[in-house]
């Protein structure tokens, strides 16, 4: 069994999510959104997200963070600021001492819902179905737990299929 942090940066709303499993059995242990107010400095919001994913990680103790790949974005100032929150984020997991490993949404889709083009929603409601969630989940937080769930499939073939770690 090994324990991750998925992490879903955004210079609004961070999700987060900590999912333990072993390729055929997963755990929800806890999610979340990081709220960001919009009226805060960018570098205000950026130590917030530092902050509280390295509060989830000291509480939950992941051994791993998954966080997406960059993508291309038509916006320059939003892919900035994507990266930066992406940043903060993955800075608090390796300050903690965590392995960083990335996925495309592609990836992520694909070992969620089965199709690498699913929307949004989709993976949301397999999400809610994997875990057996009965509330909503916002998006943020789904899509980190989708992002946590493609490391623990990823990691256990890995093992499975004894190939070295890519990620």
């Amino acid at each position: 069994m090994i324990r991750t942090i998925g992490v879903d940066p955004g210079s609004r709303f961070t999700g987060f999510a900590i999912v333990e499993g072993d390729g055929y059995h997963l755990h929800h242990i806890h999610h979340g959104t990081v709220r960001l107010p919009a009226t805060r400095p960018l570098p205000e919001r950026l130590q917030i997200i530092f902050e509280q994913i390295r509060d989830a990680i000291g509480t939950h103790a992941p051994q791993f963070m998954a966080v997406e790949e960059v993508f291309f974005a038509k916006n320059v100032k939003s892919a900035l600021s994507l990266g930066q929150a992406r940043g903060a984020a993955i800075l608090a997991g390796t300050s903690l001492g965590l392995s960083i490993h990335e996925y495309s949404a592609l990836s992520v889709k694909q070992s969620v819902a089965g199709y690498g083009r699913a929307p949004k929603e989709q993976v949301a409601g397999m999400v809610q179905r994997l875990f057996r969630i009965d509330a909503r989940i916002e998006p943020n937080a789904a899509d980190a737990l989708a992002i946590a769930v493609c490391h623990i499939s990823t990691w256990s073939s890995n093992r499975r299929w004894k190939l070295p770690d890519k990620s």
